[in-house]
């Protein structure tokens, strides 16, 4: 099962850090972070450039940190709400497949996240069956609830920006 859960880990993580090397740095046919700003401001997300860096970061650092198998629920919440943010913000309307702009690859992309945090990012010989079982369902109440506040948070701030209420991020 370890092997699985590393392959699986690998591609997706990879996939995601590609795909925010695409919104931060233009790498592989991708807008870059004004192309991502632009696309981020038409979805009403203020201060455009600050999401589209955030969105970038999220993907490509969690991307690296989910392929690593690193803090898996915390990376995996913060991955799939940035996945569910996605389809409220940009797919939901279009539907569930992809050859129609909808939700099929956030989806898949957020439930993998889930599933790894549910299982862990992969079995240590040794260990008591009793605490992984303990561990993947904390990791997965953990990153579950990271994913639906964070979609929750984002989904508010692009809503109020739409009407009319500018959504301000603060930095601490």
């Amino acid at each position: 099962m370890g092997g699985g859960l590393l392959l699986l880990r690998l591609v997706v993580g990879a996939l995601l850090a590609g795909h925010g090397a695409q919104k931060l740095f233009g790498w592989f046919g991708g807008p870059g972070l004004d192309g991502t700003s632009r696309m981020f401001g038409s979805l009403g997300r203020r201060p455009a450039r600050g999401f589209a860096l955030l969105g970038g970061l999220i993907e490509f650092a969690g991307g690296l940190l989910f392929a690593a198998g690193l803090v898996t629920p915390v990376v995996a919440g913060v991955l799939a709400a940035q996945m569910f943010a996605a389809i409220l913000a940009v797919h939901w309307d279009k539907g569930i497949w992809n050859t129609n702009g909808g939700s099929e690859y956030p989806l898949v992309i957020a439930s993998t996240a889930l599933a790894l945090a549910a299982t862990g990012p992969g079995l240590q010989p040794g260990r008591a069956h009793w605490l992984v079982a303990a561990s993947a369902l904390a990791g997965f109440v953990t990153a579950a609830v990271v994913a639906v506040l964070g979609a929750l948070v984002g989904e508010a701030s692009r809503r109020a920006t739409l009407h009319g209420r500018p959504a301000r991020m603060r930095v601490a």
